[in-house]
Order: structure tokens, then C-alpha cells, then sequence
């Protein structure tokens, strides 16, 4: 039986809506960036508690996101346990909501996209690029869900060492997998012909944040495949960069004069102290944006480990590329409640190296919304942010998959013309 349109969701399900489910969900930054792109979720499956919370709370009170209050599941667990079709066991599958869309469980073939950020340690040149040998590997899973769902098109995102020489052997695995063709069985390393899923690998290609307006440095290296039926003679057209770098002066200054404005109004010696300190900061940030060859855009943020210390803005060299940005990255700041309580404005805003940033303004370096909040301690937030994918690029690539399957859509469906 069909599901009847809601009020504030004018389209049913014989409508075009393109729907996605993405695993390894995060904050929010593939889900807010395909989301703009036009898609509407169906599941975001997460296993990090503080993570899954941000997306519920998001989803729960931000204007824009009723579709996926009505019909998405936030699923808190680990992806190897997701059920995302009926099977003897779960008649009803892992998902709820989503039957109320779809007038019943979610069938093979009928989702548009199946995404991810799959973990990057495995391939990060900053850890020691185990890659198939990496128990947090979860391109297996990635590919046996693709196999399970047969989705409209398939989006993965990665580090950019998954691109490097070393993994080429596991590349073409996955992408005989995909598409078929001969590769290596990691599991054995024997050679043997894979018939493929079916899909055509548009793209595996490294896009750099920065094209795309995200103050940062940030390579992504994203896979897109698509269904051969349902590309046909569609031209998949990977996205091109959309304007020159945005400067981290441009992107934080806003922010900047928010933090010491409290400050500005205090006693003649603070006011001293807060005024030079703003000013030096001004002074090298737009100093870097008009000089430096890349446009004074920040280095990678990186969200760091569970196992390692508390947050902040990287190794050494990222340190060092901030202090030329103004910034301390040797620290995140707390928020101005919070530095009054623990006394912590002179760490925070009045070092000799700068003002640290606050999970606030790295979420502005990462390209979120200013109105998507994060949840838990200072620490657990800012590993959600420094982890995330940049949503302008989440939403360049989903726009690009966007055309494809709606251009798809209307060439098969009769009704269109």
C-alpha cells in the first residue's frame, strides 16, 4: 500500500525523490552536503555515540530537515550490523521510519544512493597505511551492502592516500568488484576474473576542498559509480572548482571580533591586551591571504585519535602553518561561558602565538552551516569536526550524481513526457 503524502511533504513516493542511505555518517558533513544537493535520507548510520547524537538533535530542530524527521533513521552501531533489507531473521529489517515513504521495507534495487566516508586510518599518510590489513577497513562492508542494495549509484570518500601506488592492487580489486574484471583477492592475493555488480566507476578522483569554497586544505579522493542501466548514454561531468580559495581572514574574521568583543569593553589593561592581540591576529591572517601562494587558506584539520591526548590542530608542520595564519594549534579554545568558569582567556584568545580556535570557528574551516550544532565535551566535538567531510564538497559530487539520476528518471519514465 502506498504511503500518503504529509503536509509538509507535498511529494509521495510515486513523486521523484531521491533518496540515499549513508553509513559512517559522522557529524553530519557528507549528510548536510548531499542534503543540499537534493537527496533525502533514508538511514545515516553512525557509531560514535556523540556523533549520533549531533545528528538527531540537528535533524530534530533545524527548519529544512522535516523529510528526514518523518522518514530517516539515525542509527546508532556498527555498520557490520546493519540490516538494511528484510531477511528470515528481521522481517521488518533495521529500518523503521522509512517504511512509513516507502509503503513497505525498502527493496533491492530501489535506493537512489548508498554513500560513505569510509574510516581513512587505513590509508592516512599520517598513520601507517595498513590499508586491507587495517581491521577499521570497511571498504568489504561498503562493497557488500552495494551488493545487498544494488543502489542507482554508488559514493565513497576517502583520504587521498588510498590513491597512492601502494594501493593500486586493492583499487583495482574494488573496482572489479564494482564493475568486473580480473584482480587479487585480498584475502588469498590469487588472481581471478570478478563479474562485477553491474556498475560503471565514473570517477575515483581527489578533489580539493578548497576549489569549492572550504578555507582548508583538505584532498578528498571520492569514488562514484553508477549503474550501467541506469547511466546508459548519460555523461556522468565531475564537478570543477566553483571559486578561487576562500581565506581563513575572510572565513573567521566575523567570528574573530566576536570573541574579543567582550573583552574590548573591560578594564583599560584587557582592553589593551585584547585589542593588540585581535590586531596581530588581523594583521597575519590577511597578511597571508594577499601573499601566500595559496590564497592564506588553513592547514588539514584532523579530528586525532581516541587513544591520543586531547584535541588539537595536527602535527608539527600543521602547528607551524597556523602560527603563519595567526592562529595556536597548540589547543582548542574554549567557548566564552566556558573560558570564564575555567579561567582559561589567557590560553585561549591572549597567547604569544595566537588565539586557539573553538570547535565553532574549526566547524566554519570544515565548511558546516553555522546553525548545525555539535554535541558532547569540547574534545569529542571538536574529533567530530576535525573528522568530518567538507559539506560544500559532499554537495558538488551529490549534485553530480543528482543530474545523472534525474536525467536517468526522465528518459525511462513515460510519465515525464
Amino acid at each position: 500500500m502506498a504511503a500518503q503524502p504529509r503536509p509538509e511533504d507535498p511529494k509521495g513516493p510515486s513523486d521523484h525523490v531521491l533518496t540515499s542511505i549513508e553509513i559512517c555518517a559522522g557529524a553530519g558533513g557528507q549528510a548536510i552536503g548531499l542534503h543540499q544537493a537534493g537527496f533525502k535520507h533514508l538511514a545515516l548510520v553512525e557509531i560514535d555515540p556523540h556523533a549520533v547524537q549531533t545528528l538527531r538533535e540537528n535533524i530534530r530542530l533545524l527548519e529544512g530537515w522535516s523529510w528526514e524527521r518523518e522518514y530517516c533513521d539515525v542509527i546508532s552501531g556498527d555498520v557490520n550490523d546493519f540490516l538494511p533489507l528484510p531477511d528470515k531473521r528481521n522481517p521488518l529489517s533495521g529500518l523503521n521510519k522509512p517504511v512509513k515513504f516507502l509503503g513497505g521495507p525498502l527493496a533491492k534495487g530501489r535506493l537512489d544512493l548508498l554513500a560513505g566516508g569510509v574510516p581513512c586510518p587505513p590509508f592516512s599518510h599520517a598513520g601507517k597505511q595498513l590499508g586491507k590489513d587495517d581491521e577499521r577497513d570497511l571498504f568489504p562492508r561498503m562493497l557488500a551492502l552495494v551488493e545487498e542494495l544494488h543502489p542507482k549509484a554508488v559514493m565513497i570518500e576517502n583520504v587521498r592516500g588510498i590513491k597512492d601506488s601502494k594501493f593500486e592492487e586493492y583499487r583495482t580489486y574494488i573496482q572489479a568488484r564494482l564493475k568486473g574484471g580480473l584482480a587479487r583477492r585480498p584475502e588469498t592475493g590469487v588472481e581471478e576474473h570478478f563479474p562485477g555488480l553491474g556498475y560503471e566507476v565514473c570517477e575515483w578522483d581527489v578533489l580539493e576542498a578548497s576549489d569549492f569554497g572550504v578555507p582548508q586544505l583538505r584532498p578528498r579522493a571520492i569514488l562514484v559509480a553508477i549503474k550501467k542501466d541506469v547511466l546508459g548514454d548519460i555523461k556522468f561531468v565531475w564537478p570543477t572548482p566553483v571559486s578561487a580559495p576562500r581565506s581563513v581572514f575572510d572565513a573567521l574574521k566575523a567570528s574573530m571580533e566576536e570573541r574579543y568583543k567582550p573583552y574590548l569593553n573591560a578594564d583599560e589593561g584587557l582592553a589593551d591586551t585584547a585589542r593588540r592581540c585581535l590586531d596581530r591576529w588581523k594583521e597575519y591572517a590577511s597578511s597571508a591571504a594577499m601573499t601566500k601562494k595559496d590564497g592564506g587558506i588553513a592547514p588539514t584539520l584532523v579530528g586525532g585519535s581516541k587513544k591520543h591526548g586531547g584535541a588539537d590542530l595536527g602535527p608539527s608542520r600543521a602547528k607551524a602553518a597556523w602560527k603563519q595564519l595567526g592562529v595556536s594549534g597548540m589547543g582548542v579554545a574554549n567557548g566564552y561561558e566556558e573560558g570564564k568558569k575555567k579561567k582559561s582567556q589567557g590560553r585561549d584568545l591572549f597567547g604569544e602565538d595566537g588565539p586557539m580556535l573553538t570547535v565553532e570557528q574549526a566547524a566554519i574551516i570544515q565548511g558546516f552551516p553555522p546553525e548545525w550544532n555539535f554535541t558532547g565535551g569540547k574534545t569529542a566535538k571538536y574529533r567530530q569536526v576535525g573528522n568530518a567531510f567538507p559539506p560544500p564538497v559532499a554537495e558538488a559530487v551529490g549534485r553530480a550524481i543528482a543530474d545523472v539520476l534525474s536525467a536517468a528518471h526522465e528518459r525511462d519514465d513515460p510519465t515525464q513526457a
